[in-house]
């Protein structure tokens, strides 16, 4: 049957996972054959031994982590322009080893969370009530306002994105996790979520300049995410600002969530699929933040990312393009 739209190419895919035997056997028994890998070193022959192992494995190796020295979230000069070197540095080694791009969090303040949730069949989920959170004592970073985050963004973009151009390196910020006006004395440059994820993008305008968008995060900074989530990821997939995927549901909402099963959450996402379908995003759906149990014990030397709950969500990703890529 003829239909209208076009069929999306995403694909199911996995960050934090390294190129071991194990790991990448984990992977393709589960139809996982792209990745955001875990790996030794970013110096391009490192990178290309980690390409060559995950292609050996029927893996296409695309992108990976990189941690943002403190140096240039903090403003710590002359440090800061050193460290922005170092960034620049791996941008063009990452070019060298052919990868798509480099995922990255410009955190002033970390992930934060309180105590977890006990969640069905005896698994445990990561949970934020504000109401249980310290958010008196000010974190290393002191006060900082929006607008002053925002400087530090702007200095750091200013000087990668055009690196990030000259060597075709998707550049694919993380949302701070989780979006809120103040936490521990950091006004979080994502609150409003929406507002600060364009304000991010238009910093420097560029298509190598977007985000590893996790449907979790998002959520997390909206007062009804079963509703106001789908017009966010239509907005950035139409521009092409979407460079990955963290496909995951939460219970909540602003201020009080838990991280739950794809399934069971407030999200449809069905509906989260369907969307990404319709603005022919073509990159990976990875699972994030899984629910965790006491029986998932990796080997030594394993990621912990091989267990119960990323399988799980493997298969219903998979599931999930399947149907999107089957109907109207």
């Amino acid at each position: 049957m003829k239909t209208n739209y076009t069929k999306a190419d995403m694909h199911v895919g996995v960050q934090g996972i390294g190129t071991s035997k194990e790991e990448l056997e984990f992977l393709v028994r589960h139809g996982v054959t792209h990745m955001d890998a875990s790996v030794r070193g970013t110096d391009p022959e490192t990178l290309m031994e980690h390409k060559a192992e995950a292609e050996a494995a029927g893996v296409s190796l695309e992108m990976i982590h990189i941690g943002l020295p403190r140096s240039i979230t903090l403003a710590q000069d002359p440090q800061r322009d050193k460290d922005l070197d170092g960034v620049c540095k791996t941008i063009e080694n990452a070019a060298i080893a052919g990868l798509r791009g480099l995922n990255y969090n410009f955190c002033i303040l970390n992930h934060q969370r309180t105590e977890s949730t006990k969640g069905r069949g005896g698994s445990s989920y990561s949970t934020f009530d504000i109401s249980k959170y310290d958010n008196d004592t000010l974190s290393d970073a002191g006060e900082v306002s929006r607008e002053e985050a925002f400087d530090r963004i702007g200095y750091f973009l200013e000087r990668v994105i055009p690196v990030a151009e000259e060597n075709n390196i998707q550049m694919a910020c993380h949302p701070n996790d989780p979006p809120a006006p103040v936490l521990r004395g950091v006004e979080r440059w994502n609150y409003p979520i929406f507002d600060g994820l364009k304000q991010y993008s238009e910093i420097v305008d560029s298509p190598y300049n977007g985000f590893n968008f996790c449907c979790g995060v998002v959520s997390e900074g909206l007062e009804d995410p079963g509703t106001e989530l789908y017009e966010i990821i239509d907005y950035f997939g139409r521009r092409k600002r979407i460079f990955n995927i963290h496909f995951r549901n939460i219970k909540g909402g602003l201020h009080n969530f838990q991280e739950v099963w794809p399934d069971e959450g407030d999200v449809d996402m069905y509906k989260v699929a369907k969307t990404l379908r319709d603005v022919e995003y073509p990159y990976m759906l990875m699972p994030d933040h899984a629910p965790s149990h006491p029986d998932d014990k990796a080997p030594e030397g394993v990621s912990g990312r091989v267990r119960q709950a990323w399988a799980y969500q493997f298969g219903y990703i998979i599931a999930l393009i399947q149907a999107v890529n089957s109907v109207n």
